[in-house]
């Protein structure tokens, strides 16, 4: 059975919305290399809407000596909209069609590598909690962002993770990854 994953950039506080807001001076290149290394097992990317339409605007047009841009352009992507129609312009993006749980968990049966989910918090968050998400990593700047929307919210249900890995880069970003427990 294939892994799910998702890996968001996250501040100390907490906020995973808008990290370029807060990562310009302490993205590295040793995080860099972490997240290269994260996309060589992946070959499906699951994306919600509006993380859709940004990457969408940005990455097609990026350099190609762009490593994230060579991952991103060709790769499937599937997409979860409720407001998007077919065709979708972005090569190789498809609409997820019905249940986008069911959808991913039948996703997980095929033959493939990793499904990433890539920004999405609201997808992340869903996946998270249906307990379809494999794996989550966490890769926290060594700031505080004051504000912005946040991973896991008052009111969330308890769960417990398991650490899987973790490592700091030298300008302090600590990247820490969690299996979901199923017990």
């Amino acid at each position: 059975m294939r892994k799910v994953t998702a890996g968001l950039f996250h501040s100390v506080d907490g906020v995973v919305q808008d990290p370029f807001k807060f990562q310009f001076d302490s993205f590295d290149a040793e995080l860099g290399q972490g997240l290269g290394k994260m996309i060589t097992t992946v070959d499906t990317v699951v994306l919600g809407r509006v993380s859709y339409q940004e990457w969408a605007q940005y990455w097609p047009n990026a350099s190609q000596d762009d490593d994230f841009a060579n991952f991103i352009n060709p790769v499937e992507k599937y997409v979860a909209s409720r407001t998007l129609t077919e065709p979708l312009e972005w090569q190789n993006s498809h609409l997820i069609d019905g249940d986008v749980e069911d959808f991913v968990t039948e996703l997980k049966s095929r033959d493939g590598g990793e499904i990433a989910v890539c920004g999405s918090i609201s997808l992340v968050r869903q996946l998270f909690f249906a307990g379809v998400l494999d794996e989550l990593t966490l890769m926290t700047h060594p700031v505080i962002a004051g504000s912005g929307r946040r991973l896991f919210e008052e009111g969330d249900p308890l769960n417990r993770l398991l650490l899987k890995d973790q490592y700091a880069t030298s300008k302090g970003n600590v990247i820490t990854t969690y299996s979901l427990r199923k017990d």
